[in-house]
């Protein structure tokens, strides 16, 4: 867009383009060394304790030996799209549109094993990897990345 060897000065470049000079001069600087580690330390700590803000975050990098303030934490975790969980107001109100699904099992007495089933499929960071967990009678079941298991009549099938 903007052509620095052109006879038109770059003001009037910017000018016409509609975008401020600042912005034409402006060299984005790379993050350093120091900082990807800072945000590795703050990826793995954010997965182990996610409604930890920034000052919990500053504490426990302080634990582990990183001396950094809690400004710097809140930068980084910006940069990294990351945030505490923590709870919202209004958040039992639907959304505007929202289609509320009507529970399927009213009047069903539940008295035995396998009479009712429910599953939920998480994906959980392992280093590098990624694997599937199902979840059925409380307990989780891992299985090998890139695989789902569904299980059918007793045996599994691998999809």
């Amino acid at each position: 867009m903007i052509d620095r060897n052109h006879r038109l000065a770059l003001t009037k470049q910017a000018a016409l383009l509609g975008i401020s000079r600042g912005s034409v001069y402006y060299e984005p600087v790379p993050v350093s060394a120091a900082d990807l580690a800072l945000m590795r330390q703050l990826d793995e700590l954010h997965i182990e304790f996610p409604f930890a803000g920034a000052r919990m975050l500053r504490g426990l990098l302080a634990v582990q030996g990183s001396k950094v303030g809690r400004r710097h934490v809140t930068t980084l975790m910006r940069i990294m799209g990351i945030e505490a969980v923590y709870r919202r107001p209004n958040t039992s109100k639907p959304a505007p549109g929202h289609r509320i699904y009507p529970y399927l099992l009213p009047g069903l007495t539940i008295d035995r094993p396998n009479h009712v089933w429910a599953t939920d499929i998480t994906l959980h960071p392992n280093g590098t990897w990624f694997y599937l967990s199902r979840r059925r009678n409380g307990l989780v079941h891992a299985t090998h990345p890139g695989l789902a298991t569904v299980e059918h009549d007793g045996g599994n099938v691998l999809h």
